[in-house]
């Protein structure tokens, strides 16, 4: 991963912005293990751009040029691609420069309920997307399925979801995020302004999504946040989350070995508090009591 940020990247987004423009300022951004992520300020001309680096070999970069070229700043709710190097040639490692969206994560909501509530209204915008532009993105649900068989394949959960993987995956899809959660959603003050990170987007059932999100919800405060959550979704979407159980399964299958591997997600967004043994004994309960919901429909 990279540490800081290289003169070669910092050359290369000044040239990306103009031929005669200079880096005024680099500042880190907190949030996020997958890219070192950079606020950068240019002059000549002015620009405020978001610089994100990928480990050598990632072809997130790629992917989210891809994606966002394609989503064309979703009406606001994301970032436009100002320039991309998805092998790293010229940057020396692969990265994408974006524009700068307002305001900023925030996990650390003195209401959660609310927090949750217009997190869903703003996944069901985005899942609203007309997906006739969109018929090159890549297949989500089954991108998931295969890349961690092996591990999946010993979670808890994976028994009781193995029998109805099929169905999951013949749902109608949407445009999904595929990593929806706080830390990937900007505010100013009580307003969501845009949700960022999009290397993963996909076509997938919303679902995958609505679970996801759930989870974490769950992993930050409470099983009540989660719901309060699915049920702001459901009215603000117009419509139930069909097999909202089992894709609660399918978020906890996907994740079960690496949650505590999130830690470093939340830490620099401010909930210290959480440990590792902490995030284990949430996804813990989660489980058991999506187990039992499973059972009782």
């Amino acid at each position: 991963m990279i540490d800081a940020v290289s003169p070669a990247a910092l050359a290369w987004a000044a040239r990306a912005v103009g031929p005669h423009a200079t880096v005024e300022l680099v500042r880190p951004l907190a949030g996020g293990t997958h890219a070192k992520t950079y606020l950068l300020l240019t002059a000549s001309p002015s620009c405020d751009a978001v610089l994100r680096c990928f480990p050598a070999g990632d072809t997130a970069a790629g992917n989210e040029a891809a994606v966002l070229t394609t989503l064309d700043g979703l009406s606001g709710w994301a970032p436009r691609l100002i320039a991309v190097d998805p092998s790293g040639e010229h940057a020396g490692h692969p990265a994408t420069l974006i524009t700068r969206m307002p305001g900023r994560p925030d996990i650390t909501p003195a209401d959660p309920g609310r927090g949750a509530t217009k997190l869903a209204q703003t996944l069901a915008r985005v899942h609203a997307t007309p997906l006739d532009r969109l018929g090159s993105f890549r297949d989500g649900v089954q991108a998931a399925i295969k890349a961690a068989t092996p591990a999946r394949s010993t979670a808890p959960t994976a028994p009781a979801l193995l029998p109805y993987e099929h169905r999951l995956a013949q749902q109608p899809s949407v445009l999904t995020h595929y990593d929806y959660w706080t830390g990937n959603v900007l505010w100013q003050g009580t307003t969501i302004t845009s949700v960022i990170d999009w290397a993963g987007a996909a076509l997938a059932p919303r679902g995958f999504d609505v679970s996801w999100c759930r989870l974490d919800l769950v992993l930050l405060h409470d099983h009540d946040a989660a719901g309060t959550f699915l049920s702001a979704y459901e009215h603000a979407a117009g419509q139930p989350v069909p097999d909202v159980h089992l894709w609660d399964l399918f978020a906890l299958t996907n994740s079960h070995h690496v949650v505590e591997t999130w830690l470093p997600n939340y830490h620099p967004l401010g909930r210290t508090d959480l440990t590792a043994t902490d995030l284990r004994d949430r996804h813990t309960r989660w489980t058991k009591h999506c187990l039992a919901q499973l059972g009782n429909t």
